[in-house]
């Protein structure tokens, strides 16, 4: 009878893992499905686009490779001509697509092969279908974070914002946000547009070390985002962003030294690591 018992009690437990590791597997399906959402030619094993998308609308600004992304008409906020992208160098008339949130994916991907987006024979089924999770189960719902009018977090908290930012972010990023230097504009110069911040904090950067955030909670997300827009002083903008979407709470970035343990320098074996150290060493 024991043994029935101990026998029921791991298979119990073999199914908790189970369901367990099942869960933290569609987490990264969708983190992939939100970098394919922002660039998908620079990480799927498709073809290359050639030229302007056949259905980017004549009056649009972008031209080539940019027209096949996602996020190029669908807008960054999911939102399309109803949100950022309603007027502007990205506007184009073209709906978001938060529409489909909670959609069956297998209708978007039946949308994503269909002969106005043209997807079918550019990307593999498996890289389609994680597109599809991520319209489906992944969005974030920008406007509960961000102020679209000011562009600022709403309900931040910097203390907390600078915990998250000063123990992840700036690992690679460096306190002051200007790191690593082939990144092209600092952190806080990428401001101007916190959705796609947002955006790229949950999902992680296509082609890049980036982590994606999103199996800690959009909460912590939402602030460490915060710490992002001022710099070094001022690093409680992107703070709030992160903090407003983990918990609240409030004060300016700590020039405190990062700790120096498995948790704080788990990039030391990234091209990261040097950014990582530093702080460690000096």
């Amino acid at each position: 009878m024991a043994r029935v018992a101990v026998s029921a009690f791991v298979a119990v437990g073999f199914l908790l893992v189970s369901f367990a590791s099942l869960a933290e597997e569609i987490e990264s399906n969708i983190a992939r499905g939100g970098k394919l959402y922002d660039e998908w030619y620079e990480i799927a094993d498709g073809d290359l686009p050639s030229g302007t998308h056949p259905s980017y609308p004549k009056e649009g600004k972008k031209s080539k490779n940019t027209t096949w992304r996602c996020q190029e008409c669908h807008g960054w906020d999911y939102m399309g001509k109803d949100g950022a992208y309603a007027k502007g160098k990205h506007s184009t008339g073209i709906k978001g697509v938060n529409g489909m949130a909670g959609a069956d994916p297998a209708k978007v991907v039946a949308l994503l092969k269909d002969a106005t987006h043209g997807l079918g024979d550019l990307m593999e089924d498996e890289d389609l279908a994680k597109v599809a999770l991520f319209v489906a189960q992944g969005q974030t719902d920008m406007g509960k974070y961000i102020d679209a009018a000011s562009k600022s977090v709403k309900g931040s908290d910097a203390a907390k914002g600078s915990a998250y930012f000063n123990t992840i972010c700036a690992n690679c990023h460096g306190r002051d946000g200007t790191m690593p230097k082939d990144m092209g504009k600092s952190l806080g110069a990428q401001m101007g547009n916190p959705w796609e911040v947002m955006h790229k904090i949950v999902n992680g950067q296509p082609d890049e070390k980036m982590p994606s955030l999103r199996a800690f909670g959009i909460q912590p997300v939402a602030i460490s985002r915060l710490c992002w827009g001022r710099v070094p002083r001022d690093c409680d903008l992107v703070a709030g962003l992160l903090e407003t979407s983990w918990n609240k709470g409030g004060s300016s970035c700590r020039m405190d030294r990062i700790l120096c343990g498995l948790g704080s320098c788990w990039v030391r074996f990234s091209r990261c690591c040097f950014f990582s150290l530093y702080p460690c060493l000096s």
